[in-house]
């Protein structure tokens, strides 16, 4: 048996969770939350959301600064229907354009506008800035290093496990 009650049989064996597990769980949670909202926060001076910024990112990282608007849903890990709302603001605002696909009539590509683009290299710097300065800079490269391979084991963990929704990256 294992210290938390369950039967050990490897790093994935079935047991309870500790109450030392559930609190850097919980820690886990309140400091991303609270990493987002100083960040969203930090981002306001550039008059772009985050959700903007991640759009903008997503396009200008696309071949032709212009994707389909489902592959930028799965980009950006949105719901169509909440891209499809978010970017008829952004279209209003003179951020991105919709084109008729030409491979397919039902479909819509986004591409990245002009004032788009300068829009979201002015929120760059900034934006890097904020994430130096309240994440990186917090830790030692030992702590850094340490976290990288955290995360990927993560994410390796969860894209391994079988049933679970496809998951993509999400950036800054």
């Amino acid at each position: 048996m294992s210290a938390g009650g369950g039967v050990a049989s490897g790093p994935v064996a079935r047991r309870r969770m500790t109450s030392r597990e559930l609190a850097v769980w919980r820690s886990l949670l309140d400091t991303t939350t609270l990493l987002r909202r100083v960040l969203s926060a930090e981002m306001q001076e550039s008059a772009l959301s985050p959700a903007d910024y991640q759009v903008l990112l997503a396009l200008r990282e696309a071949t032709g600064t212009r994707l389909r608007s489902s592959e930028l849903a799965a980009a950006c890990d949105w719901e169509r229907s909440r891209l499809s709302h978010h970017l008829n603001r952004m279209e209003r605002r003179g951020l991105i354009r919709r084109d008729n696909c030409a491979s397919d009539s039902r479909g819509a590509e986004i591409s990245l506008t002009e004032h788009g683009a300068n829009m979201f290299q002015r929120a760059t710097a900034p934006h890097l800035r904020a994430i130096k300065l309240y994440f990186a800079d917090a830790l030692t490269p030992e702590q850094f290093e340490a976290l990288g391979e955290i995360l990927q084991a993560l994410h390796s963990h969860l894209h391994a496990e079988p049933g679970l929704p496809r998951v993509s990256g999400g950036r800054s």
